[in-house]
């Protein structure tokens, strides 16, 4: 059953205790509280309503079930509620009993209870209020189980679809042993009036462990039992609604059993050890499928979608343990993966309408995958820094999905998404919704859809520890908060006015399918919605006033101060009330009119405690059965209650009349269509009965701008208009790039930021995402080319076969050649690499290290991947820090960032250059110089234990460049997720924009954010090729001004996100910009000599204080001149002499001995100078290492 809402709070002070009876089951989520004696009885009601997938809930099973709790009370016990969420009640003492004593008050199954089939009639007097003028006959019938007291659970079948057959199953289910020990079947015909106790085989104890209804034909029930000794397993089958039963021996434990969705004679058996086993006839003969498959993860074809009715979806386990996607044909199952779908995370599975989700995790990071109409999974494209630590799907309707996602810097809120109609990309519609995480991970996001009404859905959002309540109409494109009543119960005014005060709601869901949760929807009532909640500026957890509203959020009335149990009979014309209260109560509460008046019936005499509220499936008629107990010590209760006598004749066409359905601004076009419906009259006493629809008529409406939201990389920022919004592209986002997948000879359509809500009916009028240019696909160069070992490892054993995957993330791949070598004299030319997908198979028979490189290139462009395979052990994943762009004999820092970090056990191995023979440090970074200009390619590799990560990056080494130190506003900390990709891309937006301001080719500007906090960035400006009829130092300074005066007019900022722009500063101006020149060691040591000559000077004149008149010194310095003297690059550098090199820094727990950084032996020339703490090992040292 699906879970949505935060747990359920304590109301108000005051403490409870409740704990299970030790015989009694822990349902799941569960944690008891300690209580004095005498020992409590768990009762826990499990309903077996008809679901999609004919499955019958039991505890920790998907489905609906209840779990009531039956505790002995306290003069002064409160109520306080579990976490999990879980909808369980501890009350207090009954009346006339003290404290918890050993006698409890008389029940009926003590003192005078009736004999089973001989229960309590009770006729209700006439009530008051307006329902009195038509003198309300209500008639309540009880009856009492005779013999289960010792039962603490219950399933409950009411067949519905105009049968009066009603089925209760109760069971003494044992914690300690795992099992059932008694069970008794309970069958009534006359909608629960009477009961009769089942025997289905005489003279021999028969225990039932659970039954299963089939959703086509309610009349074909399965039951499935047990013997004390588990070694015998029987399912009686019954095709007349229990009247009779016929048994089948089955050589399995049944776990659970799944009717098939449209064939009723089908089943799927799913076992205690994980077997997969189905029928064709109802159960009497059975056959495996699939062993070692994932418990609640097993799905029928969807009708409609999947081509074969008879296929199963599910999710199972190889021999090596890896979880896989399985397709199944029932009656020849050669299992089938669907294409794409790789190893998946245990427990992800999911098959809903449409679509089927799964996801997966590589590279420390995890990815969401999603299949549109049984298609080729694809990656879910969230906003490209959404970063998401959890995904929930919260809807998958009207070709439409709704997720939460959990973002990376969020800890107990959500954001809500909106897909396209495929399901892949996805844009945001709210933020910070509530959420609370419950025991075995599971998550509670509040946000509720309205049943009865597409399109309408209520959501808590928690802004500073702030939670208020909001409504939308149009599938979250644009939110509100709810209207407050003008006056309260007592008809007094509420003095709550917007905007400082509006109405909140609890959106907890009951676990206990016989009682409502906080918010009460039906399908069967449209506009009709019930909750508890407060007014105010927030949601207060301990206030739980009764709201209603009639026309779906419009308007709202309060009915009750306290919490109430809510039940809908015959499409809302009767609403039934019963006290959330933990005292024994008699009455109930009912209303005829959508909560305008209330009546109160006595459904008994003598008090109950109420334990659920159960109606026909659709609650269609108007009988109702009241679950209760008189005390521990008693058998169940059940009461009918019968509102026909009320209702005598059936609704003609004047019994009703229309409402239509309006925003909070009074627009009727929702959706893009206007839609009314029909209500019963307040004085019209007549039954609306199973054929009542509500819907009355619908009209298109034509298109305006609120019929559109913003797409897949745009973001909606306020306009000049007022109440309007335009759609702005992020920062990471390039509308104008082409698709992924456009080829060349192609065309495409690029977004104008806009599309149509996804089911929005309107026709005509404004369309903002008509687009009518259609672009030619480009022939763009190879970029992003990758190349890896399947399962990401860079690390093999000799003799074993490897798998090269070729990936290309941009440019053309039809006419793209790939040259790959392998490194051990395997070298070949492919076509078409990546379109297939198809990977290179590969076997290295010696231990060594491999360059495996490919390059690929066409007309436009070239890219080449590299990619050095040790053959010798597995591996993982690694990013490595750079500057992209450093002076020759300038010291650089490499920094390979790693995480986990394992200090002392991770040993890395750097490549600089084409050398094979890496250089050894036990610290993640290390220090070197260039000694020529030009592309050099660092490659870094972290190896611990055997696990072996790589990463890679290209360094250009110039004689001459500038540096423009930046900053940026401090908005942009709170959303600097720290990471590679993200500063790569605020570098890129800096240097563009500078570009497309000053005029200078964007291939010279260099912007390198730099990690960590506050965000600060490094302009490098590169200089173009030397021109001989122009001065290289006249054209620098030029550039270095026009960069200045624009950035300091403040000319450069860009959009991060929807209504915040963030704004490029310089970060030094008085400094100005640093630059460096070639030798930067020898100029440094010339600006230090002439600075020591004018300070020499000044000590001698002022010491000595000799004068020669008619004489002033000066330097003068050539521009030309004053143009190459630079200053380091690193701030640190002033404390260093000229030809000084830092060590590198030493990693924590390292030994205070230092050792230069040495290459092992054959290492390359032209690496540099390099520093740092190292081990300097011979290579049979080295193999003898990572062996240990």
């Amino acid at each position: 059953m699906a879970h949505r809402g935060p747990p359920r709070a304590p109301k108000g002070p005051g403490t409870a205790a409740r704990a299970p009876n030790p015989g009694a089951p822990l349902p799941p989520r569960w944690r008891p509280l300690p209580l004095p004696p005498p020992p409590l009885l768990v009762l826990v009601l499990l309903l077996a309503a008809c679901g999609a997938a004919g499955r019958s809930p039991e505890p920790g099973l998907l489905g609906p079930r209840a779990r009531v709790l039956r505790v002995a009370r306290s003069p002064h016990a409160g109520r306080a509620e579990p976490g999990g969420g879980e909808d369980r009640r501890a009350r207090g003492t009954e009346p006339g009993t003290p404290g918890l004593g050993p006698d409890p008050a008389p029940g009926p199954a003590e003192d005078g209870a009736p004999a089973a089939g001989r229960g309590r009639w009770a006729r209700a007097a006439p009530a008051a209020g307006a329902a009195s003028r038509a003198q309300v006959s209500l008639i309540s019938t009880s009856f009492v189980l005779k013999g289960d007291a010792t039962h603490n659970q219950a399933m409950v079948h009411w067949a519905g679809e105009d049968s009066s057959v009603i089925l209760i199953l109760t069971k003494y289910y044992h914690a300690d042993m795992g099992k059932v020990l008694e069970s008794s079947l309970w069958r009534s015909s006359d909608f629960g009036t009477t009961y009769t106790k089942l025997t289905l085989q005489p003279g021999v104890t028969t225990i039932i462990d659970s039954f299963y209804i089939c959703p086509t034909n309610k009349r074909k029930i399965i039951l499935a039992s047990s013997s004390l000794s588990d070694r015998e397993q029987s399912l009686f089958v019954s095709t007349d609604e229990g009247a009779s039963f016929q048994q089948q021996q089955v050589p399995f434990s049944v776990e659970t059993l799944i009717f098939h969705p449209k064939e009723e004679d089908k089943v799927l058996a799913y076992t205690r050890d994980g077997k997969l086993l189905v029928s064709w006839d109802l159960g009497k003969k059975w056959t495996p499928l699939r062993e070692r498959v994932t418990k609640d993860h097993v799905f029928w074809a969807v009708s409609g979608v999947d081509a074969d009715p008879d296929l199963v979806h599910m999710e199972a386990q190889d021999l090596s343990g890896d979880v896989w996607y399985v397709t199944c044909h029932i009656h020849n199952c050669s299992e089938q993966m669907p294409p794409a779908a790789g190893p998946l995370a245990p427990g992800s599975l999911t098959v809903q309408d449409d679509y089927v989700f799964f996801k997966a995790t590589s590279m420390n990071r995890t990815k969401y995958y999603v299949s549109y109409r049984r298609n080729e999974f694809v990656l879910m494209k969230l906003p490209k820094y959404a970063l998401p630590k959890d995904l929930q799907i919260i809807s998958t309707d009207e070709s439409q999905v709704f997720v939460a996602v959990q973002e990376w810097y969020q800890t107990d809120t959500y954001n809500l998404y909106q897909s396209d109609p495929r399901g892949v990309h996805y844009v945001l519609v709210l933020e910070d919704v509530r959420s609370s995480r419950q025991a075995e991970d599971s998550v509670l996001v509040d946000i509720l859809e309205v049943r009865g009404v597409k399109g309408v859905f209520l959501a808590n959002q928690n802004i500073g520890g702030k939670v208020r309540t909001l409504i939308t109409y149009n599938k979250g494109r644009d939110w509100h908060l709810l209207p407050p009543p003008s006056t309260d119960l007592n008809g007094r005014p509420t003095h709550c006015e917007p905007p400082d005060c509006h109405l909140h709601l609890h959106l907890r869901w009951a676990d206990n399918p016989y009682v409502s949760g906080t918010v009460h929807t039906k399908d069967t009532a449209p506009g009709l919605i019930m909750g508890a909640g407060n007014l105010g500026s927030q949601l207060v957890e301990y206030k739980e006033e009764m709201y209603i509203t009639a026309d779906c959020g419009h308007s709202w009335r309060q009915v009750f101060e306290e919490e109430h149990h809510i039940l809908y009979l015959d499409h809302g014309g009767v609403i039934v009330a019963v006290k959330d209260t933990s005292i024994p109560l008699k009455i109930l509460k009912f209303s005829v009119d959508e909560g305008l008046t209330w009546n109160t019936h006595n459904f008994t005499s003598t008090s109950v405690f109420v334990d659920g509220l159960l109606s026909e499936p659709g609650d269609e008629t108007l009988v109702m059965t009241v679950f209760g107990h008189i005390s521990f010590r008693s058998d169940w209760e059940l009461v009918k209650v019968d509102f026909r006598p009320s209702f005598p004749r059936p609704c003609g066409r004047d019994d009703y009349s229309a409402w239509d359905l309006t925003n909070l601004q009074g627009d009727r076009c929702i959706l893009g269509q206007q839609r009314s419906f029909r209500k019963r009259k307040s004085g019209a006493w007549c039954m609306q009965g199973q054929s009542y629809t509500s819907a009355l008529t619908s009209r298109v409406c034509t298109c305006r701008a609120s019929d559109f939201l913003c797409d897949y990389g745009f973001s909606r920022v306020p306009s000049t208009q007022p109440n309007a919004s335009r759609c702005s592209a992020n920062f990471w986002f390039n509308p104008l790039s082409p698709p992924e997948d456009c080829a060349l000879g192609q065309t495409y359509t690029s977004s104008l930021g806009y599309r149509k809500v996804v089911s929005n009916m309107c026709e005509g009028g404004v369309d903002l995402q008509q687009s009518p240019v259609q672009l030619q696909c480009p022939l763009t160069p190879p970029r992003g080319l990758q190349v890896s070992l399947r399962g990401e490892a860079v690390a093999v054993r000799p003799g074993v076969d490897v798998f090269f995957v070729v990936q290309q993330e941009q440019g053309d791949a039809l006419t793209t050649k790939y040259q790959v070598d392998l490194g051990d004299g395997f070298k070949a030319m492919y076509v078409n690499l990546t379109l297939t997908g198809e990977p290179i198979r590969h076997r290295y028979e010696s231990p060594g290290v491999y360059r495996v490189s490919v390059r690929a290139e066409n007309s436009a462009g070239q890219d080449e991947a590299v990619l050095f395979v040790q053959v010798t052990s597995p591996l993982q994943a690694l990013s490595l820090e750079v500057v992209p762009v450093v002076g020759v004999h300038e010291e650089v820092t490499l920094t390979a960032l790693l995480l986990p970090l394992n200090p002392n056990l991770t040993v890395f191995y750097w490549w600089i250059g084409h050398s094979l023979q890496p250089l050894l440090s036990l610290d993640n970074s290390v220090t070197t110089q260039f000694a020529t200009p030009g592309d050099v390619r660092v490659t870094v590799q972290a190896a611990c234990g055997g696990s072996v990560l790589q990463a890679s990056r290209v360094i250009r080494v110039l004689d001459q460049f500038q540096r423009v130190p930046l900053q940026f506003s401090k908005d942009l900390d709170a959303y600097n997720p720290n990471t590679p990709e993200w500063r790569e891309d605020v570098g890129l937006v800096v240097a563009r924009l500078l570009a497309k301001e000053t005029g200078i080719p964007q291939e010279l500007l260099v912007a390198v954010v730099k990690p960590g906090l506050p965000t600060l960035a490094d302009l490098y400006v590169l200089l173009p090729p030397a021109r001989p009829t122009r001065k290289r130092s006249l054209t620098g300074d030029k550039r270095l001004a026009a960069l200045q005066q624009v950035v300091a007019a403040q000319k450069i900022s860009f959009l991060l996100r929807a209504g915040l722009r963030i704004l490029v500063a310089l970060r030094d101006t008085d400094a100005g910009a640093q630059r460096l020149g070639g030798g930067g060691g020898y100029w440094a040591a010339v600006v230090l000599f002439v600075a020591g000559l004018f300070a020499t000077a000044a000590f001698v004149l002022y010491k000595f204080k000799r004068k020669r008149p008619g004489r002033t010194v000066y330097a003068q310095m050539h521009n030309e001149k004053e143009q190459e003297m630079t200053s380091p690059v690193s701030h640190g550098e002033d404390a260093h002499g000229a030809g000084q090199v830092p060590s590198a820094r030493r990693g924590p727990g390292l030994s205070p001995s230092r050792t230069p950084l040495l290459p092992l032996p054959g290492g390359s020339p032209h690496a540099g100078n390099h520093s740092g703490v190292v081990l300097s090992i011979n290579p049979h040292e080295r193999r003898s290492y990572l062996v240990s």
